[in-house]
């Protein structure tokens, strides 16, 4: 065979083979991962082949759908084999003992019936998701029995101080300035008191509850976050907030989220990152918000989550 041919026959078997793993590739590519919906979550999952899985609650009043649409994660997932779990629980700032119960059950039966690995779970919440995402994992983490130990939680821009919340919702409607504020903070203290009271009687009530009680510097309901990998995301636009909503630094979110952080670190939480972004906050419609999904880096998410 002379050196012609044996170079056309090379040619031929090597794009042979790099055809035949094109198709391969793609034919795995149209089944690798399926999606389940029920009424209390979406699962986007591989078929094969993954260790980690990645657990979302929304913010109040918002689905799985929502989530899904402001938090564009699923793509990078996927090319990183994670299981997400989009959870359809909200409606809720703090959590009850009985909730707590309930959900851990709820998360557990989750688990098994879609056969989802349990040595790599991830929880992470926006709004007040975060607050259920942190409360929750230290339960968890406190009952083994449940089989359900995160390594990681995340909050985005969560208000984990109920009676900070409360305070600073007495301060707008004094303010009187925004029609989205008033509202929301007519709602929040009418809430509040109603379930739990008013902060000046029952600040115990509310220690129990919160998630962080700035005012007393409790962290009891995130004892069992110790050993855990914590990343506290907030967007402290102190210009945006004062321009849109007349509201001052001691009032948002993010005042209080670095307390947190100051706090555990303080507590001896070793594993816990303060995430302050800039200009990152937009909704999916393109408005400008810094309380959004937005503000978390998802590429470097996922690189926490498989480091």
């Amino acid at each position: 065979m002379n050196k012609i041919s044996v170079f056309t026959f090379i040619l031929v078997i090597f794009f042979s083979c790099e055809n035949t793993k094109k198709k391969k590739q793609k034919t795995h590519l149209k089944s690798e991962y399926k999606e389940i919906i029920t009424n209390s979550y979406v699962i986007s999952k591989p078929l094969e082949n993954f260790k980690e899985v990645l657990v979302l609650f929304p913010g109040f009043s918002h689905k799985a759908e929502d989530t899904k649409q402001e938090f564009k994660i699923n793509k990078i997932a996927k090319q990183n084999s994670i299981a997400v779990v989009y959870m359809n629980f909200n409606h809720k700032l703090w959590l009850e003992k009985n909730e707590k119960l309930k959900l851990s059950k709820q998360l557990q039966n989750l688990f098994l019936e879609n056969e989802l690995p349990t040595n790599n779970i991830y929880i992470g919440g926006y709004s007040s998701g975060g607050n259920v995402s942190l409360i929750i994992s230290s339960f968890l983490n406190e009952n083994k029995e449940y089989n359900l130990m995160p390594k990681g939680v995340f909050i985005v821009d969560s208000p984990i101080d109920l009676i900070a919340l409360y305070q600073s919702s007495k301060k707008n409607l004094k303010k009187n300035f925004s029609e989205v504020s008033i509202n929301e903070s007519s709602w929040i203290i009418e809430t509040l008191e109603k379930q739990i009271g008013n902060p000046k009687n029952d600040i115990l009530k509310y220690q129990q509850l919160s998630t962080f009680t700035s005012e007393t510097n409790n962290i009891d309901n995130l004892i069992g976050l110790k050993n855990t990998n914590i990343r506290l995301y907030t967007e402290p636009d102190t210009l945006w907030w004062k321009k849109n909503r007349m509201a001052d630094y001691d009032q948002l979110n993010s005042s209080h989220i670095k307390k947190l952080s100051k706090k555990l670190k303080e507590s001896g939480f070793n594993q816990v990152e303060y995430i302050a972004t800039v200009n990152k906050g937009y909704r999916a419609n393109g408005d400008r918000h810094p309380h959004s999904w937005s503000i978390v880096d998802k590429q470097e998410l996922i690189k926490w989550i498989t480091q």
